[in-house]
């Protein structure tokens, strides 16, 4: 914890803003494709920004401030997507085709769950930072897996295979569990912690049935809104 607020957010910013450029600079120079770095920055991103929420002291202002991180870069999500800013690296990272206005949909909507999710629950309750790692772990796993792996093809949705939806509840279980350890460790959330596990596992089962079902680039949406719902009646 740093006792400034303001050098708090300073940190988190910069520590958000590296993270991306980086996932930017290996996408433009090639080393990785556009479709591993969107996902890349979908499983990394919200632990990375989570964490640092470690880095702000009790404050009433803590959870809008930190909010400001994601929601600086959802406006130039929004401001690239729509063309009023040229940002290839961003483009090239953040997309599958390469056409900015993808942008405008999965990156958009993931930076805005962010924004309104730090603001409603912060540290108060395990039910925003379970709602948010599990849309990151879960979700982003899902597409890494299922086109590598995914052989057993989903009667209900031929899209998506059993290896991703199995991959969506092992990423969503494993990345929340992780998480929360931490911040049990200190002292934001009382344990023990093995009273987080029957929430986690139900919430990451009913996430995953949501994902497998064939709605096209709202996941971070529905998902979330899944895991919030369960959480406040499980938490």
């Amino acid at each position: 914890m740093i006792n400034n607020i303001y050098i708090a957010l300073v940190i988190t910013f910069l520590i958000a803003l590296i993270w991306l450029r980086l996932n930017d600079f290996t996408a433009r120079k090639g080393w990785i494709s556009s479709r591993l770095s969107r996902k890349i920055i979908h499983i990394g991103t919200g632990p990375i920004f989570v964490l640092c929420w470690l880095l702000f002291p009790n404050s009433p202002y803590a959870a809008y401030l930190a909010a400001l991180v994601p929601l600086s870069f959802t406006i130039q999500f929004f401001l690239v997507g729509i063309g009023l800013i040229k940002d290839e690296a961003s483009i090239q990272a953040m997309t599958r085709s390469g056409d900015r206005r993808e942008i405008l949909k999965g990156p958009l909507y993931y930076g805005i769950v962010f924004v309104v999710i730090t603001i409603l629950y912060w540290t108060e309750t395990p039910i925003g930072i379970t709602a948010l790692m599990i849309m990151c772990g879960g979700d982003g796993l899902a597409d890494i897996i299922g086109r590598r792996y995914g052989q057993t093809k989903l009667p209900w949705n031929r899209q998506k295979s059993l290896e991703g939806s199995l991959s969506v509840f092992l990423g969503g279980t494993i990345l929340t569990g992780l998480i929360l350890l931490i911040f049990i460790g200190k002292g934001i959330f009382v344990g023990p912690a093995e009273d987080y596990l029957f929430p986690i596992l139900i919430i990451s089962l009913a996430a995953t049935l949501v994902e497998s079902l064939p709605l096209k680039d709202i996941d971070n949406i529905t998902i979330t809104l899944t895991a919030l719902f369960l959480g406040r009646l499980l938490f």
